[in-house]
């Protein structure tokens, strides 16, 4: 579908970010699934939880601009979800396996900032201030996640790196 202007391009990101995160939802009820360590697992769901609220926002997001989600494509989570599944298959040990799935939920998470940021001055421009607040909200959670992503890749790596110099 050809974009002709700023607000179709500004719809069509907003419906891709919306169908992301439908997806995303998906990915973080996997990634929790394959999970064995519980604080990991617990984070992961959370997550997805909080996704609904995101959905949410972005529903309202719509209706504040008149408009509706357009179709949109979505190959790049098809194809990091089979790669990720694919590379974690490959991965024996538990603790590398927990490292590796918070690090694809980093990946996943700074690709949905980047398409946020850019939304917020999409509609900070266009002169729709409700939308970006929604939107500066959904942006914040995500950042939030980032952190907390952080933390347990650091715990994880600390944990680690203790049973190591234990042994």
């Amino acid at each position: 579908m050809p974009v002709n202007n700023a607000k179709e391009l500004f719809i069509r990101m907003l419906s891709d970010v919306r169908q992301r995160t439908e997806k995303t939802t998906k990915i973080y009820q996997e990634l929790s699934g394959l999970a064995q360590d519980p604080n990991i697992k617990e984070a992961l769901q959370s997550r997805a939880f909080l996704q609904d609220q995101t959905l949410s926002s972005l529903d309202r997001c719509f209706e504040l601009i008149g408009e509706k989600p357009s179709p949109a494509n979505d190959r790049l989570h098809d194809a990091f979800l089979e790669d990720f599944r694919r590379e974690l298959g490959e991965i024996q040990a538990p603790a590398a396996k927990a490292l590796f799935i918070l690090v694809k939920a980093n990946h996943l998470i700074h690709l949905r900032i980047a398409e946020y940021v850019a939304l917020i001055a999409m509609a900070d421009v266009s002169g729709h201030l409700g939308v970006g607040v929604l939107l500066e909200s959904c942006l914040a959670d995500k950042l939030a996640f980032v952190e907390r992503t952080r933390r347990l890749i650091r715990h994880a790596i600390e944990t680690k790196h203790e049973i190591k110099l234990a042994a």
